[in-house]
């Protein structure tokens, strides 16, 4: 049977939140690594740099706008990729990137260029080592300080037009040394490259698709037709169109795709492909095809780097002020328990347990998006969560306030609570939901550290609805019930309910005299 109108079953409320809260902690104990931590930012566990020196095809220093746009690819790479907390700087023709905690390759997959191209293959040849003192590019990886020769003679014998220097450098190459030419091959020329493998070398034509025509791409997981992950193309209308040409042109020829000029796959075209998509096969596991498609996905940088080596940086803030902005944190929790047990006394008792609750919520919430998203805690978000125990606590304050005004009407305690919680709903769900827009205004706006203070605020806006919603009323309501949790010296409502008394005595009175 359903209750009355305006009246809840507390028991079912609480049962749904504990199923919430057992369901929450199971992901965090029994899901990934099981390590019940949140990931926190630079600034309050340091992590790790990599430097991008820019390098030009020709030579020259690369200009401002190269520079900055590469940039912003980075910082789109970053938010793309859910590498939370990261920071991205420009540093004259440097570009630093730090991310949190041990993640060296990490940064280095943000810093590639991953200029994708499609090449028809000419011919290819399995990869064998030189013997030593046979391939001239042994001499020049003797001059590592050269890199600009480095570059001109690879493009000079691996990009020539003449075939018979294209089939002495092919004899030469050596996949088993770094590449000079790696992101640097002119797209007009031929090239001879290697696999990502290092297992076979090709002659391949110019570039007859570039990567810009691709629209956007996927990793898939193993199939029935492709036992390992791949990743999935979608091209733009004229890449599709270019795409439809080529193999339908040339049914049983090999066309490579082409990363940094080094080959990522070289399938044999079937059939014609007229659907505008493409699939790049390889040694792919699922963190590799993902790291590839969304590099894809976000578009490759205007310039070539140099990576240096992944160097540890200490924290910006430390402990100390981790250590700090949870005391600040605990300071005014403490503030808000103590007004409220002075002033609301049980009710008060009960904001205390839910603000506990909420914390237990959002801190399960903080591992498992550490955990799947990346997402990582700064001082900005502890700030973000410290200004969010007050919206918590305005939520309760407006519904206990409802409840008195109801029984100062010469309502009890018991019927007052459906009736204060119909009037509180509303003001509570807008009130939230002004916080919660500015929030999303200022994380779509905002940039850095302050993007992190706007997601937890978010965030513990939404957490508060479902705190007062499934613990907060329902636990009023089970106290109003009880004899004991609502006599007027326990609940703290005394004073009221004696001027709610005196309210309906008046009302009684006036209303006998009228009839009178």
């Amino acid at each position: 049977m359903a209750p009355p109108a305006g009246q809840i079953r507390p028991g079912r409320y609480l049962a749904i939140f504990t199923l919430i809260v057992a369901a929450l902690y199971s992901l965090v104990f029994f899901t990934g690594d099981g390590n019940p931590y949140p990931k926190l930012g630079i600034d309050l566990q340091g992590g790790t740099r990599v430097t991008l020196t820019a390098r030009t095809l020709d030579g020259q220093p690369p200009s401002n706008e190269a520079l900055n746009q590469a940039r912003q690819i980075i910082e789109t790479r970053v938010n793309g990729m859910g590498v939370s907390g990261s920071e991205v700087t420009r540093d004259g023709n440097n570009l630093v990137i730090t991310v949190p905690g041990e993640g060296g390759e990490e940064a280095k997959q943000l810093g590639q260029t991953a200029e994708l191209n499609f090449r028809k293959v000419t011919s290819a040849l399995p990869a064998q080592t030189p013997p030593a003192g046979t391939t001239p590019q042994a001499a020049h990886q003797q001059q590592p300080g050269d890199q600009q020769r480095e570059i001109d003679e690879a493009k000079r014998t691996r990009q020539s037009t003449d075939p018979n220097v294209q089939m002495q450098a092919l004899q030469a190459l050596n996949c088993a040394v770094d590449d000079p030419l790696r992101g640097n091959d002119d797209p007009k020329l031929p090239l001879i490259t290697c696999d990502r493998e290092g297992e076979f070398k090709y002659v391949l034509e110019p570039v007859f698709l570039p990567g810009r025509e691709v629209a956007t791409a996927q990793a898939v997981p193993p199939n029935q037709q492709n036992p390992g992950w791949t990743v999935s193309l979608d091209f733009k209308s004229e890449g599709a169109k270019i795409w439809a040409d080529f193999t339908s042109a040339n049914v049983g020829q090999q066309a490579a795709f082409v990363l940094d000029s080094e080959v990522v796959s070289a399938p044999t075209i079937q059939a014609a492909l007229l659907g505008g998509n493409a699939q790049i096969t390889g040694q792919f596991n699922q963190q590799s095809a993902t790291d590839l498609a969304d590099i894809l996905k976000y578009g490759s940088l205007p310039l070539a780097f140099d990576q240096s080596e992944a160097e540890t940086v200490s924290a910006t803030l430390g402990v100390a002020s981790l250590e700090a902005g949870l005391f600040a944190g605990g300071i005014g929790l403490l503030l808000v328990a103590v007004y409220c047990l002075l002033y609301y006394r049980l009710l008060g008792i009960l904001t205390i347990l839910s603000l506990v609750l909420s914390g237990g919520v959002v801190y399960g919430v903080l591992v498992l998006l550490g955990r799947w998203v990346g997402f990582t805690l700064d001082l900005a978000g502890v700030a973000g969560f410290i200004i969010a125990i007050g919206i918590t606590a305005d939520s309760f304050i407006v519904f206990f306030e409802r409840l008195k005004d109801e029984i100062r009407e010469g309502r009890t305690f018991r019927s007052s609570v459906p009736r204060a919680w119909t009037r509180a709903r509303r003001t509570i769900l807008s009130a939230d939901a002004v916080s919660f827009l500015a929030a999303a205004v200022l994380y779509v706006l905002a940039v850095g550290q302050v993007k992190g203070f706007a997601f937890t605020l978010g965030m513990s806006t939404v957490l508060d609805l479902v705190v007062v919603f499934l613990v907060t009323h329902p636990l009023v309501a089970l106290a109003s019930k009880s004899k004991f949790l609502s006599k007027p010296s326990v609940s703290g409502l005394g004073a009221v309910q004696r001027l709610g008394n005196q309210n309906r005595a008046a009302r009684k009175a006036a209303t006998t005299a009228k009839e009178a």
